[in-house]
């Protein structure tokens, strides 16, 4: 089941980068990543309660330590999503968000160091190969052209995105309910968060970048319902299983991402890049197979 909720995310997640890049030409960091959580709330709260209408499983139990991986988690998805933002007006589309992907390490090394995660022999080379199409994916030129300020933003932008994940299930361990409402409590509660805490940043900082939300209703509608499909599915799969397995597959993504920049975004790839995709997909199939 993880993996069915894993591929359904990674599919949703390219498109919602896809809308992101788009709105980026127009709008500022701040406001394409409100976007991507201002109508993903409702849409959060319809799918919990059609979970408990199809099965009661009682309230979640929010003590100290939930309220921290949820706050956390918050936090950490603002930040990464901001620093997505900003690979895109580096790199292409394609390669922005192939960066990203470095976060399957990341989770791996958090997760052992702090987490207790365990992981395969094979899963470990998974992970290791899917770092190497990630170093490739920031070249420009080869190896002697690396950008390190686009690797390193890719680094962080992918560090950020791992915490996000990895305090997103620890959250959904202890809130004491069974699979899948407690996924489906984390996943509204952060996004409620985020919400807040982005509104009233522009509010009071940036009004203007609301105005020019409003005044794209059809783009951040796609963000937000993209971005909540695809958040039900990461947030589920990461609740049955560990985070590194979950994205290390969901580095497939880069798969759906290629296709969308070439065929909606008319953004050519490079031979270069097309290897480093080669590699995403070898990584996956070491995860599956350990």
């Amino acid at each position: 089941m993880w993996i069915i909720f894993t591929l359904m995310a990674a599919f949703m997640q390219a498109w919602r980068n896809a809308f992101q890049s788009r709105l980026s030409r127009d709008v500022n960091v701040a406001g394409v990543t409100l976007a991507r959580f201002v109508y993903a709330a409702p849409l959060a709260a319809v799918y919990l309660l059609s979970l408990y209408a199809w099965q009661d499983a009682g309230l979640p139990q929010l003590g100290h330590g939930a309220l921290q991986y949820i706050i956390g988690a918050a936090l950490a998805q603002i930040l990464a999503t901001a620093l997505m933002v900003k690979l895109f007006q580096l790199q292409n589309f394609a390669v922005g968000a192939g960066l990203a992907k470095s976060e399957a390490l990341v989770a791996a090394v958090l997760g052992s160091l702090f987490f207790g995660t365990a992981l395969t022999v094979t899963g470990w080379l998974g992970v290791l190969v899917g770092t190497v199409a990630v170093f490739l994916l920031s070249t420009q030129g080869g190896l002697k052209g690396l950008s390190f300020k686009t690797l390193l933003l890719g680094l962080g932008c992918g560090s950020a995105f791992a915490l996000t994940s990895l305090w997103v299930r620890e959250a959904s361990l202890v809130l004491g309910l069974p699979f899948p409402h407690r996924a489906a409590w984390v996943l509204l509660l952060v996004i409620l968060l985020q919400t807040l805490l982005l509104l009233a940043w522009l509010l009071i900082k940036d009004k203007e970048t609301l105005k020019k939300l409003w005044q794209r209703p059809k783009l951040t509608l796609a963000i937000s319902i993209s971005s909540c499909l695809g958040s039900i599915g990461w947030f589920s799969a990461m609740s049955l299983t560990a985070v590194p397995y979950v994205k290390t597959l969901g580095q497939v993504e880069v798969f759906f991402m290629m296709l969308i920049s070439s065929l909606w975004l008319k953004q050519l790839v490079k031979v270069k890049d097309m290897g480093g995709l080669v590699l995403i997909a070898l990584a996956a199939v070491l995860v599956l197979w350990g």
